[in-house]
């Protein structure tokens, strides 16, 4: 239990700012003409870090990364590292097959070696053997894996309901749908406020969906423990169809919904001028050919990241790193003062 809360507390540290549209913002900028003059310069699978930046690996990156004078970074037990990657693969091939370890991936190319110590202490099967390594998941990472998808499934439709995104009566529908066996209806109908309804639904939504997953683990254990189980916990669901519908509406709601959209568009300018201005004044403090003004710029990064690394694959990946580090709001904040708008 402690490891699994452990790794699914630590499951997003990666994520850069606005989220997954921070992780295709710091690709497209790696791929357009400000920064693809570094592609020849590193390898190929450098190169796919980049282009096709992941929270996965770089949560794995920070989680390890030596800081301050303490080596091996926070000093997970390799048990909860384990559990803490869903994707133990690194960035190429993308989406080989249809395994779920393929969906995405979870290891830079700077955390190779920490990683194959990892998955060789803790015997993790080869998912294939050739140049592009890959293995099978520890077991506990689909519980850490269908806690993640049952919190950001319902909550995140709760959240769209109380901000008037998704009506009440239409998505309420829903929830009942998906704990109709387990609903007291005499306490829920004596709730008075939209607010405490959906709380009630919520907490019994999650509590459903939680021993369905305990469910589907027990009936497939032998699958997780041998390696040969390929699909999420929660595609086994007795309630999957319940979870398309909830999930489908929040897309459309919820993730398309102007509000967010305008923020995507904004976090989208965001990163890629704070990646243009950082890697340009880094990179010319490690050249020395650093005009003031980069010197200035190199100043207002925390002094952990000034420590520049000879590579150019770890520099750039550390200028990622620091700004994928950033709140929403700090990195706006740092816009900011970078253009002068505030000092």
């Amino acid at each position: 239990g402690a490891i699994v809360a452990s790794a699914a507390l630590a499951h997003d540290i990666g994520n850069p700012p606005f989220g997954h549209s921070g992780e295709k913002a710091i690709g497209e900028y790696f791929k357009s003409d400000l920064g693809k003059q570094f592609k020849e310069q590193l390898t190929q699978k450098e190169w796919q870090d980049l282009i096709n930046f992941e929270g996965n690996a770089n949560g794995f990156h920070l989680l390890n990364k030596s800081r301050d004078g303490v080596t091996g970074g926070l000093r997970l037990s390799y048990a909860t590292l384990g559990a803490f990657m869903k994707y133990p693969k690194e960035s190429l091939p993308k989406k080989a097959t249809n395994h779920i370890v393929d969906k995405k991936y979870g290891v830079f190319q700077a955390d190779k070696n920490l990683f194959l110590d990892v998955v060789n202490e803790l015997g993790f099967k080869p998912l294939r053997k050739e140049t592009y390594f890959a293995f099978q998941r520890h077991p506990l990472a689909y519980l850490v894996e269908a806690a993640d998808d049952i919190c950001y499934t319902i909550i995140d439709f709760e959240d769209g309901i109380n901000l008037g995104l998704i009506e009440e009566e239409f998505a309420l529908e829903y929830l009942i749908k998906l704990v109709k066996d387990k609903m007291n209806r005499e306490k829920y109908y004596s709730l008075k406020t939209k607010k405490d309804r959906v709380s009630y639904l919520r907490a019994l939504a999650i509590n459903t969906l939680i021993q369905d997953a305990i469910r589907v683990f027990k009936e497939n254990e032998n699958e997780i423990l041998n390696g040969s189980f390929s699909v999420a916990l929660l595609d086994k669901s007795n309630y999957t169809a319940q979870i398309k519908d909830i999930i489908k509406i929040s897309v459309d709601k919820i993730y398309r919904s102007k509000e967010v959209t305008e923020k995507e568009i904004a976090g989208y300018h965001v990163i890629k001028n704070l990646l243009d201005v950082i890697v340009r004044s880094s990179n010319a403090v490690y050249e020395n050919n650093a005009s003031n003004y980069d010197k200035l710029i190199f100043r207002l990064l925390p002094e952990k990241y000034q420590n520049l690394e000879s590579s150019l694959y770890l520099r750039l990946l550390q200028v990622t790193t620091f700004i994928a580090s950033l709140s929403d709001s700090s990195a706006v904040l740092l816009q900011k003062k970078i253009n002068g708008e505030i000092y």
